[in-house]
């Protein structure tokens, strides 16, 4: 007889599912990390549901996720890792990307390599598999040996286009093995996918990994026994054993059980459009499932690429253990964490204020039915009298700031209502952002802090109907129970979508199938999936295999339905996957004895200044109803349900809550100031929205500027052109936006008699396009997209979006528009200035290549640029709708109002940093001969400053010059860099700062000087004259490091 245990083994709570010999179901939940009392947590757990103690343990199956690879990335734990790279390429993974982490950092960290030492390897094979240099098998056994010699036992091994031609890899592959080396990841193997970096991260990710891996899953078996069947749960959403899990596909092991348990337990109560959300302790785990499994091929885990198929699921730091402060009038909540150890405040061990000790403030968690796991022995209830100190404080901190009063309820209100829109966020932003409707989807709510927020989630993204299975508190571990089996293989394939490469696709289906099979011998059945692009650009669509109008058809209808249009050019198929699969169990059909009569709510209890019964769940009986405000509570979770939602019990015991009541409108912004609550919500809100324009035109563009340099930035303006929030792009596009809005505005906006002085004004539906650089631009390849948002039937816009991109080339006397040597703009491209690229809806698509193609020196790839510039624009309405949407939620006035006080909040963060800056002035010298000059003057009484430029050289002859517009940028950046707190870089920065540039500078050149060096160089001497002027760090080189120049 054996006992089935399915565990999640998460960053705060270890949660075990277990089925005893005779079928019962038995749920328990321990402290992940309790050194103390256990070694491990789910050895701890098999041990007290058998009873066995520290007797020998019972026959037992283990299905496990565990967070053991994730927290060897985190603590940098793993096994020591010598990585074999083809010569030259020694530092490429240390190079990397140019992905900016924290882009206003002064001091940037990267991470730490994973790799311990490198090794050369003398071998090259060029992209279609010539051998240009012969693997000198001789020296690399040399150069392995002498690693092994100092220790390494692990390798990854990556080469040149070995994904596609692996021969040298596995010839080195067998060279390690010979010579000892116990783990060896071969990326051909590992990431058989081009692009060289994220390949190499993969397979020293795996390298690094495994072995740890292997270690934990041999103690496992050591402590439950040799006869213990155990499989682990993939980053995919498939079981494997011990023997084949690795560490390329462990990151996302845990959260992977939370969406194979959504997904079944959802079809079975017979929603099949579902959002997931999985709210623990740490973090919250959100995810989309429409009837198949969604996944990404690329992730990046404690700064390393990783290159595996992995379940697409978007994590925030806002669990129950995330931290609450109130810090410069703002509501904070995470991204820090206070863990398992020291815990929330009613913890009882010292720990800081959290989301959690709201609850337990507003009543929604109440100590009486919570299980007692606290104080020294682990057997005290929750501390509500330590909450009730911390929000003493909090409120004081409060009033001393802002001068409002405040009860501690409502302080626990507005942390939850920043909670709650921060999650809520990230659900659009794996939803919404790509096309879905969430108001018909159903929320799938699990975890064990999950069913206290649903309700409020729900209503925050418009969704009427929750969905909180018996064993919510626990799905991630009973999740891993109701996984199957699977072995998934993938490759790079880049094959245009067509009949001509048909047979060279099933060719390759077939191979890959039977490499899953030979890992899987018991599977009985494959799944095939295509991923299709346009070529050219970067975003991937899933397209089952089908005959070729059915994925033509799907891959086009997906791309409308993210973008709002049509690309261009051949649909390629980028990769191909094979999954081959062995089913497992279904979804119990009933967890539930349901009573014969419903049992009596358990008390009466205060939650949130309501009278709420509290009903023990397992009292309910089917289609039992109960309307908000209630609390139902089981052993591991407690579900609010919120006034206006009523929850009902169906046959199979899930909770479905459906909101009974129209849903209240947002309150109006206060009339008396601003409420620091909704002043974080409405600020998440433009960032969100910037950041889902970002996402939308990275994605769509065809530029391998925008698309892979991410040489783009995406922002919102309010009605007067200033910068409201922006996504963290490129800080010389972001300080200078403003400058083309508001450009367009005083050609089209209506002047001082009401009339635009086009004589036609700006019109819903309208989108304008600038590049020059007199007039708001930086240098003609960056060309700013621009959206004025009409309101409410409004003569004249509410608010601005656009979009800038780097586009690959705009004309000019060299390719890429970026000459070294021009002396007049001219040289460099066409000037786009107040160009109309939408009249009223309709895109201008042949007036816009007619002056493209026009002057001396026209662009080169026409077509390329209208591709850019249709996703510019698709990003840009995206953002408008959103912008309507949240208007039409909040009312107008308290956007543009907040929008206002977002400025504000900035304004007053730099005032507070000029109070502690000192005059001073800086020269630059310039290889070149020219200087940049400037003194910083600070009026300490009014907290402002005034940056003067006088003194810089004049106009340059060369390309040199910057204008007006790349100064205001510097500055604006440097200023951001000198405030360390999490505060918005967007006008309101500028406000306490004059900036004086003398007019014919280099600095401030006139038309027709030549710029594009300006926006690329002088742009970052400036920076570093500016760092040198205030004292607070030493100038760099003055240079972007651009070989053009």
């Amino acid at each position: 007889m054996t006992w089935h245990f399915w565990i999640d083994r998460g960053g705060t709570f270890t949660d075990v599912v277990a089925r005893d010999p005779d079928g019962r179901l038995h749920t328990a939940k321990l402290l992940s990390s309790d050194p103390e009392r256990y070694a491990d947590a789910a050895v701890e757990a098999v041990r007290r549901l058998t009873g066995a103690g520290s007797g020998s343990i019972p026959p037992c199956s283990l299905r496990i996720g565990t967070t053991i690879a994730t927290n060897a990335l985190l603590e940098r734990k793993g096994e020591p890792v010598l990585l074999a790279v083809t010569r030259g390429f020694r530092d490429a993974i240390r190079i990397g990307t140019q992905e900016r982490p924290d882009l206003f950092a002064r001091q940037i960290r990267l991470p730490d390599p994973l790799h311990a030492d490198v090794i050369e390897i003398d071998e090259r094979v060029s992209a279609d598999g010539a051998v240009r240099v012969a693997l000198d098998e001789p020296a690399a056994r040399a150069a392995l040996q002498s690693a092994f010699d100092r220790g390494l036992r692990a390798v990854a091994i990556l080469l040149m286009h070995g994904y596609r031609h692996p021969a040298h890899e596995q010839a080195l592959a067998r060279i390690a093995a010979e010579v000892g080396f116990t783990q060896i990841s071969a990326s051909h193997d590992v990431a058989p996918l081009i692009k060289l970096v994220g390949r190499g991260d993969t397979a020293l990710a795996d390298a690094y990994l495994s072995p740890v891996l292997r270690a934990y899953v041999d103690g496992l078996r050591a402590a439950l026994g040799a006869d213990a069947d155990m499989l682990f749960m993939q980053s995919n959403g498939g079981l494997t054993p011990g023997a084949l899990f690795r560490g390329k596909d462990a990151v996302l092991s845990g959260p992977a059980g939370g969406i194979v348990g959504l997904a079944r337990t959802a079809e079975q109560a017979g929603f099949g459009d579902v959002i997931g959300f999985d709210m623990g302790g740490t973090s919250t785990d959100v995810s989309h499932y429409a009837g198949s499994y969604e996944r990404d091929n690329e992730a990046r885990v404690a700064g390393v690429r990783l290159r595996a198929p992995m379940m697409r699921i978007d994590t925030i730091a806002a669990g129950g253990g995330s931290i609450c402060t109130f810090v410069d009038g703002r509501f904070r909540v995470g991204p820090e964490s206070a863990g398992a150890v020291p815990g929330p405040a009613c913890y009882r061990r010292g720990g800081p204020l959290t989301i959690t000790d709201c609850n337990v403030m507003l009543g929604k968690i109440q100590p009486d039915f919570f299980p007692s796991l606290f104080g020294p022995n682990g057997d005290q209830p929750l501390d509500r009298d330590a909450v009730a100190q911390r929000f003493a404080a909090i409120c004081a901190q409060v009033e001393a700031q802002t001068g409002r009063a405040m009860t501690p309820r409502q302080a626990a209100e507005g942390f939850i209502a920043v909670a709650v829109a921060n999650m809520a966020n990230a659900i659009k932003r794996i939803s919404v952002a790509r096309g879905h409707d969430v108001s018909r989807y159903t929320l799938a709510s699990f975890g064990g802090a999950g069913g206290q927020h649903a309700c409020l989630v729900a209503d925050a993204l418009g969704m009427d109907r929750v969905m909180i299975h018996p064993l919510g508190g626990v799905l991630s571990a009973y999740g891993m129970g109701l996984a199957d089996r699977r072995a998934v293989r993938e490759r790079t394939l880049a094959l245009r979508l067509g009949d001509d490469s048909m047979a060279q696709l099933d060719q390759a289906l077939e191979a890959l199938a039977a490499d899953a099979r030979a890992d899987l011998p018991q599977a009985d059945r494959t799944e095939t999936l295509l991923r299709l692009r346009y070529d050219r650009t970067d975003s991937l669509f899933d397209v089952p295999l089908a005959d070729l109008p059915t994925m033509r058809a799907d891959f086009l209808a997906q791309h409308r339905a993210r973008f709002g249009f049509e690309g261009q050019g051949a649909i390629l198929i980028d990769m191909a996957r094979v999954e081959a699969i062995a089913a497992t169990q279904e979804a119990m059909d009933s967890l539930v004895a349901f009573p014969d009569q419903a049992a009596e709510p358990l008390a009466q209890v205060d939650c949130g200044g309501r009278a709420a019964p509290v009903h023990d769940r397992a009292g309910l009986n089917r289609d039992s109803e109960i309307d908000g405000p209630a609390l139902i509570i089981d052993p591991v979770s407690t579900t609010v349900v919120e006034p206006g939602w009523r929850a009902r019990v169906d046959a199979i015991g899930n909770l479905i809550l459906t909101r009974h009541q129209p849903r209240p409108a947002p309150q109006a912004a206060d009339a008396d100031g601003v409420d620091p609550v909704r002043l974080e919500v409405m600020g998440g809100l433009f960032m969100a929205i910037a950041e889902e324009m970002g996402a939308a035109l990275q994605h769509s563009a065809s530029s391998v500027n925008i698309r892979e340099r991410l040489d783009f930035s995406c922002a919102l303006f309010d009605a007067a052109g200033n910068l409201v929030a922006n996504a963290p792009h490129m800080p010389v596009h972001l300080g200078s936006m403003g400058d083309s809005i508001r450009a367009i505005l005083r050609r089209r906006g209506p002047g001082p008699d009401g009339v635009a002085m086009d004589g036609r004004g700006m019109q819903p539906g309208d989108v304008y396009a600038l590049n020059a650089p007199y007039d708001g631009g930086t240098h003609l390849p960056d060309v700013t997209v621009i959206m004025p948002v009409f309101v409410d039937g409004r003569d004249a816009p509410a608010f601005h979006v656009a979009a800038r991109g780097h586009h690959a080339d705009i004309g000019g006397i060299t390719p890429g528009s970026m000459p070294p040597g021009s002396r007049s703009v001219e040289e460099e491209g066409v000037i786009l200035d107040n160009l109309l690229v939408v009249d009223r809806g309709e895109f201008r698509e042949a007036a816009i290549r007619d002056l493209l193609g026009s002057g001396p020196y026209p662009a080169r790839n026409i077509d390329q640029n209208i591709a850019d510039l249709s996703a510019q624009i698709a990003a840009c309405a995206k953002g408008a709708a959103e912008l309507l949407r949240i208007s039409n939620d909040y009312g107008v006035d308290s956007v543009t109002g907040y929008m206002a006080h977002v400025q504000d909040q900035a304004e007053a963060a730099v005032r507070r940093l000029i109070g502690r800056l000192a005059d001073g002035r800086f020269t630059y010298p310039m290889d070149n001969g020219a200087s940049v000059q400037v003194a910083v003057a600070i009026d300490a009484d009014a907290r402002s400053a005034t940056i003067d430029f006088t003194g810089s050289s004049d106009q340059l002859p060369g390309n040199f010059n910057a204008p007006l517009s790349v100064v205001r940028a510097a500055v604006l950046y440097v200023v951001r860099t000198l405030i360390d707190e999490a505060v918005p870089m967007n006008d309101g920065c500028l406000k306490p700062i004059t900036i004086i540039v003398p007019e014919g500078s280099m600095l401030r050149p006139r038309h027709p000087a030549a710029v594009v060096a300006g926006n690329v160089e002088t742009s970052q001497v400036v920076t570093d004259a500016l760092f040198g002027a205030l004292g607070v760090m030493a100038v760099a080189q003055g240079t972007m490091n651009n070989f053009t120049f």
